[in-house]
């Protein structure tokens, strides 16, 4: 289970790089000005090649967390309030990334609706859920 579980690291942090950069990707975009068609197609496909990196990345990461959670039989019982807690965690990085592949699409049809400062916020939600994962998988606060 040790492979496993270096396995399920590795990926993740993996993943978690590329969900760290896409976003600010994501800033470069919204700052081009509308006359550098060049620039703006250049980030675009750093942008798509970086959201196809991650989201294969991201499956062996989440095989990875399942075949421990079923290896170590955790979730089940008093105690483990902290896996459900991760749980929601990893649901919710799951709904980042599929934000990032929608605004990806926005972006490439054209759409200006979200400012530079706008996915600057956007960027440090990955943070937050990476803190929050950390946090329940090593302190085990409940």
């Amino acid at each position: 289970m040790l492979w496993v579980k270096s396995l399920h690291i590795v990926f993740v942090a993996s993943w978690f790089a590329g969900l760290f950069y896409l976003p600010r990707i994501f800033v470069n975009l919204a700052m081009v000005p509308a006359d550098s068609a060049a620039e703006r197609e250049r980030l675009l496909l750093m942008a798509r090649k970086l959201l196809r990196f991650s989201t294969v990345i991201a499956l062996p990461a989440l095989v990875f967390g399942f075949w421990l959670w079923l290896g170590y039989g955790i979730g089940r019982g008093a105690g483990q309030g902290w896996l459900h807690a991760k749980l929601v965690v990893v649901l919710l990085t799951v709904g980042y990334h599929g934000a990032c592949a929608l605004l990806l699409r926005q972006l490439q049809a054209g759409s200006r609706r979200r400012s530079h400062v706008w996915y600057r916020w956007f960027n440090e939600v990955p943070v937050l859920l990476l803190l929050a994962a950390v946090v329940l998988a090593v302190v085990k606060p409940f």
